[in-house]
């Protein structure tokens, strides 16, 4: 097996070597072969003794170089100071002939930078991460990956006492805004931010298309659209991420760290997902301007290179027309709205912020809008049984009846129904619900993680009609209002 550890060799002010804590008597409770083939990771990283002592922490392979890294960040707005890979280990790159991916054991036990935690991670979030994980990916956006999940009895103590579980997870790179932000707030080491950017830019973000006439503030600018992009994404499809911190930011423009996420049932602009975010900075509709503001932090950690303020904010301002466009690109692709005319480009705009004033109003369920509106838009009978079941969605049908009359005509004057017929690839059926989760996280505590099993693979094809699963895509049950997440999830 080759690895590589490329991030180990930049020092030890960069990475700390930490060697993981064992976990007794570990089991699978995953295993994602899919991903495995997909990446051609060899056939004995799943399913053998061996590799269930290795992805639980009891043991490494030759070659492994097990490390924390230091970063800073700031957390719900205010400067954190140093914080760092607390219960996540690098056990170094694998070089695959297509590519390369840093491998991470997620609850393997304390490093230097637990700061009085205990390194582990639970089941319940574990579960979380490595569903969700694999769920945006079959979504088409950009995340971390889960190879698989282990479990052991070693109890935990958080609100109630669990037991601990170890996600490994891959990317071609885990380094955050909060890596940056270290090293710029490093007075005693000041060659390490630009040792870092470096880095970055040679190993990850090469050949840059930009041109500003710094390579650091090209760097910017392409994690800038990046992140643009990602927000833009994660708003289409209802997605809360709940803890937006510049710790928690990829800079290869990456969903990391899954912790309070949701999919929002009912609509609601304003909703927080997060029961531990009390000021609601990081609601649904506040993730754009978190994103810029976590960019524009991002931007100060490399002023020290950037050296030229107006040039950073070159560097900065394409957030804001990217992430618009993209969202536009976006909710257009979601009602089946041609952008190849532009004169149709205003009208457009007003059915998807129209549409979404009605469905705040009434908080209609967003998926289940989204995917019934998909098989209705084919239809140019009012009447039809695809149209009712979108009108049933909504109380006040007078309201909903005036925008689907613009709405059809709208779709009237385009020249082909390409736009219409990709909607449902646009659309998802099937999301990680709250509920959904929660019910496989109880069962998997009892010993059964088959639920665990039947959500991956429902996840995996998430706009596929699946018949067989159709209970999974209706409305969540009333009991699913009570469910809390925050921080510990």
């Amino acid at each position: 097996m080759t690895w590589i550890n490329r991030y180990a060799a930049l020092g030890p002010a960069f990475s700390a070597e930490v060697l993981p804590s064992p976990m007794p008597e570990p089991h699978w409770v995953a295993q994602n072969q899919a991903l495995q083939k997909a990446l051609d990771l060899p056939l004995q990283w799943l399913g053998n003794p061996e590799a269930l002592s290795v992805f639980s922490g009891n043991g490494l392979w030759d070659g492994m170089a097990s490390r924390a890294t230091v970063y800073s960040g700031h957390q719900f707005g205010h400067w954190a100071g140093q914080l760092g890979d607390g219960r996540a280990l690098a056990l170094g790159e694998y070089q695959t002939d297509k590519a390369c991916y840093e491998v991470q054991l997620k609850g393997a036990g304390k490093t230097p930078f637990s700061r009085m935690g205990d390194g582990r991670a639970v089941l319940r979030s574990s579960i979380r991460e490595y569903l969700c994980s694999e769920a945006m990916a079959a979504l088409n956006i950009p995340t971390t990956r889960a190879l698989c999940l282990t479990g052991s009895a070693l109890p935990v103590l958080r609100e109630e006492l669990e037991t601990a579980a170890v996600v490994t997870r891959l990317a071609p790179s885990f380094i955050r805004f909060g890596h940056f932000e270290h090293f710029a707030n490093q007075s005693a080491n000041p060659l390490a931010l630009q040792k870092l950017a470096d880095f970055v830019l040679s190993h990850h973000l090469t050949n840059l298309p930009h041109n500003l006439g710094n390579p650091y503030a090209d760097l910017l600018l392409e994690v800038s659209l990046r992140t643009a992009q990602l927000i833009a994404q994660w708003q289409a499809v209802g997605f809360c991420h709940g803890v937006m911190n510049t710790d928690n930011m990829s800079i290869l423009g990456l969903t990391l760290d899954y912790g309070p996420f949701q999919f929002m049932d009912g609509f609601n602009p304003h909703h927080i997902c997060n029961h531990s975010d009390n000021q609601g900075r990081y609601a649904y509709d506040k993730q754009p301007q978190v994103a810029y503001w976590n960019l524009f932090c991002l931007g100060q950690a490399l002023m020290p290179l950037i050296e030229d303020q107006e040039l950073a904010m070159k560097a900065l301002e394409p957030f804001k027309a990217a992430y618009t466009a993209n969202w536009t690109h976006q909710f257009s692709m979601k009602l089946g709205l041609s952008e190849k005319n532009e004169s149709n480009a205003s009208t457009n705009m007003t059915l998807i912020q129209d549409l979404l004033k009605i469905m705040t109003a009434e908080r209609t369920d967003f998926t289940l809008l989204w995917r019934r509106l998909s098989h209705a838009a084919k239809e140019s009978n009012q009447s039809s049984q695809a149209w009712q079941l979108v009108r049933d969605l909504f109380i006040d049908q007078s309201a909903f009846g005036a925008w689907q009359s613009n709405y059809m005509m709208q779709l009237q004057t385009q020249e082909a129904d390409d736009a219409v017929a990709g909607m449902l690839s646009v659309n998802p059926k099937f999301v990680l619900r709250n509920h959904l989760v929660e019910v496989a996280i109880q069962k998997s505590k009892n010993g059964d993680h088959s639920e665990v099993d039947t959500l991956f693979k429902l996840l995996q094809s998430p706009f596929d009609e699946q018949p067989a699963f159709e209970s999974y895509a209706q409305l969540p049950p009333a009991w699913a209002s009570e469910i809390e997440i925050s921080c510990s999830s």
